[in-house]
């Protein structure tokens, strides 16, 4: 297959090294072309440009069997997420329809989901977020609903918890820097997915997954805040994070919601076989990672010691 990666970043290059060392043919698309050697060093044939760009789409050496949006917003605001998500669908969708792909998948978020009483939450539940690049996530999975609906074009739709992996994970970074903060419920729950894992099921959505469908990208065990930052602290030998206040809780981009994501059509329908079932196997190996590499307990984590 020739695939195309948009936005080949912390996702993309793993996940086109796998389909590269699967026999397919991977390239990358990222905004610059500073970071070309890593592409080419994972096998994957490096492309530079700005998806916000209406000309970069008709320059790249399509056509493509299978199509990734990875693409970021880099942390902006609801602004930025319009014009990256919402809009930079609607130009795939139109730049694609001449000439479709097998398989379309886009990663979206769990963040959708903005239930707070802590039940668990399935695809075919109302997706009604808080805030508002949440709700642009959204209009996003609902352009590509309806392109799948009336163009018979082959989108999937992943819902992403929390990614973590080597040099990602931001309460568990949080926690190695002395700058976490817990909620004051310590049962909120978190819902995360390793990388690994991850790029197992966007190729297993790009294999079995049907057109139009929503997938949850989670492990098995979503987990309290509490019993998070208590199994850190045991396992480091390090003290539990203080409370957050009411007002740092309410500056988080996210919002705050209390949910239990469930993968079961993940694995049901796609066949995803997790690597890292819940938080302790992923984090273990993180901390073995890091305790290898020396940096564990080195003072660029340890800043409150």
């Amino acid at each position: 297959m020739r695939v195309l990666i948009i936005g080949c970043g912390y996702v993309g290059v793993p996940l086109g090294a796998e389909l590269v060392r699967q026999g397919h043919e991977v390239f990358g698309l990222r905004r610059t072309a500073e970071a070309s050697a890593e592409l080419v060093e994972a096998g994957i044939a490096p492309l530079a440009g700005d998806l916000t760009d209406p000309d970069v789409l008709s320059r790249l050496p399509g056509p493509f069997d299978w199509v990734v949006n990875l693409a970021s917003s880099n942390r902006g605001g609801a602004e930025v997420y319009r014009e990256v998500y919402l809009e930079g669908a609607r130009k795939i969708v139109d730049w694609l329809s001449a000439s479709p792909p097998m398989k379309y998948v886009y990663t979206s978020s769990t963040s959708v989901y903005g239930q707070i009483d802590g039940s668990v939450v399935e695809e075919s539940h109302v997706a009604e977020p808080v805030t508002e690049t949440g709700k642009i996530l959204v209009e996003t999975e609902n352009v590509l609903i309806t392109a799948a609906r009336e163009r018979s074009f082959p989108a999937v739709t992943l819902r992403v918890a929390g990614i973590y992996g080597p040099g990602r994970g931001h309460l568990f970074l949080k926690f190695l820097k002395g700058e976490a903060l817990m909620a004051a419920d310590p049962e909120r729950l978190i819902n995360m997915i390793h990388l690994t894992d991850l790029v197992n099921a966007i190729i297993g959505a790009l294999r079995e997954g049907r057109p139009g469908e929503i997938y949850n990208a989670a492990d098995d065990e979503p987990v309290g805040q509490g019993r998070f930052f208590g199994w850190l602290a045991e396992t480091l030998g390090r003290e539990l994070p203080p409370v957050a206040s009411e007002e740092e809780l309410k500056r988080r981009k996210r919002g705050v919601t209390n949910k239990r994501v469930s993968n079961k059509k993940l694995k049901s329908e796609l066949g995803v076989a997790l690597k890292f079932p819940d938080f302790r196997a992923g984090y273990t190996a993180e901390i073995e990672r890091l305790r290898r590499e020396g940096t564990l307990e080195s003072d660029r984590w340890d800043e409150s010691a």
